[in-house]
């Protein structure tokens, strides 16, 4: 059962007009629109001038702001998206020669169309297992272990996803896990950070200590999903590493001119603490369905829900029955795998429709 905690947490969102309840979706918390607090910098930055390039005030202010909060003296650096920021500091941190260790079912892996090997220059992906779509230690280690000689791509990165493809979440012992292998090695660790407010709201620890103080020396800190139109943070813990990476987001076309229009809005979330909100409701919203889907008979979990993806398995005619009733949501995990992602804007009224319409098709499987 949710706690009262989490239930004052779905509240974050107000109840909706019924023609845009009727078109709040599950399959991303991508789909979601610009919450109120990035939208009102975003507002407060467009009267008058400011100079270009992120040479204005409020890019100056939400990188200090992510220093503060992160407790350490880093690198800031602002991409329009996700794939940029993970392919550009990947690249920052091998040669083409070298390669990145990550999950078989990593981001950077199965969703974005080979951008770190081009960004690269061909850097190649090592591909590890581990349970829940966590990176193990051993299989870090297995990979380093399998060839060591010059015609072999070297490692030289460990690419983590917080929280992971499938919704989990690394914690603390397990980073400080794999950091002892990445010592141990030699190698440069990454973090894919696109629902990293959500495993700090889960985990509810501070962002340091689920960073630099394991061992990450860059973080893709993901906006995009945590409430603004636009706009990823790369966060260099180690700052030698961010040489010349300003000139590598110029040659990508992720410097934007316009920049401020970029970092106000993470302004916005920052000063308000709005990003933690927003995962909390997020977090919340999708406890409470899982909460709701788990109760219809069929209906089985397949991960544990740790953020705010819920993913269960259905049978194959209720999903193209859901889908026939306007229903989107993704089926990347196996042919029956389905994954209900909730946003900061998820309302539970919407959640009941969707759980309502689950109990529905599913008792038409069972009256087949």
């Amino acid at each position: 059962m949710l706690t009262q905690e989490e239930l004052v947490q779905m509240d974050r969102s107000t109840a909706a007009p019924a023609n845009l309840l009727q078109s709040e979706q599950f399959a991303s918390d991508n789909y979601s629109g610009i919450c109120p607090e990035a939208l009102e910098y975003m507002l407060q930055a467009n009267p008058g001038s400011a100079p270009a390039y992120g040479d204005d005030i409020w890019t100056q202010k939400a990188a200090d702001r992510f220093r503060a909060l992160f407790e350490t003296d880093c690198e800031v650096f602002f991409t329009f998206n996700g794939t940029a920021a993970n392919a550009l500091s990947l690249a920052a941190l091998c040669q083409s020669y070298h390669s990145v260790i990550c999950h078989e079912t990593a981001h950077v892996e199965t969703d974005e169309c080979g951008a770190p090997e081009f960004a690269s220059n061909g850097s190649k992906l090592l591909l590890g297992k581990g349970d829940h779509g966590k990176l193990s230690p051993e299989s870090i280690a297995t990979l380093v272990q399998k060839r060591s000689d010059i015609h072999y791509p070297k490692p030289k990165v460990i690419s983590l996803t917080q929280a992971t493809e499938v919704g989990t979440i690394y914690t603390i012992d397990e980073l400080l896990a794999i950091q002892a292998v990445a010592d141990r090695y030699q190698l440069r660790i990454h973090m894919d950070g696109a629902r990293f407010a959500n495993a700090i709201a889960t985990l509810k620890v501070k962002p340091a200590d689920l960073t630099w103080k394991c061992g990450v020396d860059v973080l893709c800190f993901c906006g995009t999903k945590n409430g603004m139109a636009v706009g990823e943070a790369i966060l260099f813990f180690d700052k030698n590493l961010a040489e010349d990476f300003a000139y590598r987001c110029k040659q990508a076309g992720q410097l934007a001119s316009k920049m401020r229009f970029i970092s106000a809005p993470w302004l916005g979330l920052l000063e308000t603490g709005a990003w933690l909100a927003n995962a909390e409701h997020a977090n919340a919203s999708a406890a409470y369905l899982e909460q709701q889907l788990t109760q219809i008979p069929g209906v089985k979990l397949l991960f544990p829900r740790q953020a705010n993806g819920v993913f269960v398995q259905l049978p194959e005619p209720a999903i193209e029955a859901l889908r026939a009733e306007g229903w989107l949501f993704y089926t990347f995990i196996g042919t029956e795998g389905v994954r209900f992602m909730c946003s900061w804007a998820t309302t539970r009224a919407r959640i009941d429709q969707l759980v309502q319409a689950v109990q529905q098709v599913m008792k038409a499987q069972v009256e087949r």
